[in-house]
């Protein structure tokens, strides 16, 4: 007998394993798993009172750029075409799509700012997030974000799961092994996509993005389809009842159970799980994504784009019916703000898709009195840079990438309304002390007024009621977690 099969065959059977998933939403589960030896991540979290139940993460895949949005740079306009200066650059590295230009003409921004007030210092907004800049004293506006990755793909593999390289369990399955459920009946963790306006969808999202990696797979983002069956095989086939599929998933368990206690795969008690989770889905998802109900007040709130399934503001309406289900995880995608040639036809485009409707989500969770206990993220992988990439005019332009200084926001979730987190220099290319002094951040060690990937995550899993250096998982001989050895909470962020 091998090792594997010896601990298989004393290990609880299934029947044990069902009722600790009924205990456990009770909080009666922790004898069962001392008993059992199964103690998971979930019994020991939160380990500490959370500020927020539940994210909802919107995310801009592509890297919006952040002077054209938030980061006003008045001083930008008489330097229209001028070089970047080598002491602001300092060798720093470009990709492979600008290092071959003979020169960097700076590219001041094309759009008007005006500053509102946000219960501090106030924060200038772009004109083209006029309904975002009605919510400012709901937001923390962080402009002193960074990241390692220039490129996209390691640049959202790390932002999603805390590693450039690609297998590692995503942030929001990190969240469901370690707290598990409040709905036996949806899935813990949701992923949402959405139609782009301009129709440049740019970069490709990976199922690995949303995947649970070595994590075990019932912690893996479901996406939901906004055409035909939001979940692939939902449906009953034609000539299958309710009552012969339950039959056939209560045999199909049995055969699993016998297998589980032979070989001791977690991944087959996964299997059974998601056997069941697909059964409850035939009801409740139909329900989920029926919007009849909403009232014509609401899509009005959220805009006309919102009675159409698939766009960013159909999404958000559903983050919001999800999150008052009790789902722990909601991420919403909108692709194409990759602006390397055209942003002045672009861009504007793009904030229209998601500008209302992110206004609306906050409002319409306050008013419900879900913000308080629902963390808001928006932003992406990187920013731009100040620099043009091809040719420049003063109606036209274009940025490459930028890891060195970018901006996201945060809502809800315990995190402090209406302020404005770090400062960057002149041309938004490093980020600088409130004297103006650059910054040379480090992910090894926590710098004051620079907010680093793992910082983010850090911070996230803190509201959450984790503490990020204790939710890991043994994988090969070592504990992994998503902030891998490093990570800071910023808790100048928090309430």
């Amino acid at each position: 007998m091998t090792r594997r099969q010896l601990f298989g065959k004393t290990a609880l059977g299934i029947s044990t394993a069902a009722l600790h998933a009924l205990l456990k939403s009770s909080g009666v589960a922790s004898a069962l798993d001392f008993a059992s030896g199964t103690q998971g991540a979930s019994t020991k979290f939160p380990n500490f009172a959370p500020k927020a139940k539940r994210v909802i993460y919107l995310f801009m895949n592509g890297g919006p750029s952040q002077i054209d949005l938030w980061d006003y740079k008045p001083k930008m306009a008489e330097k229209f075409d001028a070089d970047l200066p080598d002491e602001i650059r300092m060798g720093q590295r470009l990709t492979t799509m600008t290092s071959g230009q003979k020169r960097f003409p700076v590219a001041p921004s094309k759009y008007k700012f005006e500053k509102h007030d946000n219960n501090d210092d106030g924060v200038w907004v772009s004109e083209l997030l006029p309904h975002t800049a009605k919510v400012v004293k709901e937001l923390c506006v962080i402009r002193s974000m960074w990241t390692d990755a220039i490129n996209h793909d390691p640049a959202v593999t790390f932002i999603q799961t805390g590693s450039q390289l690609p297998g590692r369990p995503s942030l929001g399955s990190w969240v469901s092994y370690g707290l598990g459920t409040e709905n036996e009946n949806l899935p813990t963790y949701v992923v949402l996509h959405s139609k782009v306006s301009s129709g440049k969808t740019d970069q490709a999202l990976f199922t690995r993005l949303w995947g649970a990696g070595f994590l075990p797979s019932e912690h893996q983002g479901v996406a939901l389809r906004s055409a035909g069956d939001p979940v692939l095989f939902l449906s009953d086939p034609n000539g299958v009842d309710r009552n012969t599929r339950r039959q056939m998933l209560d045999d199909i368990a049995k055969l699993n159970e016998g297998q589980l206690r032979f070989f001791g795969d977690p991944e087959i008690e996964a299997r059974i799980k998601q056997y069941e989770m697909a059964y409850r889905l035939q009801t409740s998802v139909p329900e989920l994504m029926d919007l009849t109900k909403e009232s014509d007040e609401v899509f009005e709130l959220y805009g006309d784009a919102s009675r159409e399934p698939g766009t960013f503001a159909a999404n958000c309406l559903l983050a919001r019916r999800l999150v008052e289900r009790g789902v722990r995880y909601i991420q919403i995608f909108h692709r194409g703000w990759d602006q390397h040639g055209n942003l002045p036809y672009d861009l504007p485009m793009q904030c229209k898709d998601v500008d209302q409707a992110c206004a609306a989500l906050i409002l319409d969770l306050k008013r419900r009195g879900l913000l308080d206990e629902t963390l808001v993220i928006w932003g992406g992988e990187f920013g731009r840079t100040i620099y043009c990439q091809g040719d420049l005019s003063r109606e036209n332009y274009g940025r490459d990438h930028h890891p060195r200084c970018f901006t996201m926001w945060m809502a809800g979730g315990g995190v402090k309304p209406g302020i404005v987190y770090g400062h960057t220099d002149d041309y938004s290319y490093n980020i600088v002390d409130k004297d103006g002094a650059v910054i040379t951040p480090s992910e090894d060690a926590f710098t004051p007024g620079a907010v680093h990937i793992h910082d983010l995550n850090a911070t996230i899993l803190n509201q959450l009621g984790v503490d990020h250096t204790q939710l890991t998982y043994r994988y090969q001989g070592r504990d992994f977690r998503i902030t891998d050895v490093h990570g800071h909470v910023v808790r100048d962020l928090l309430l």
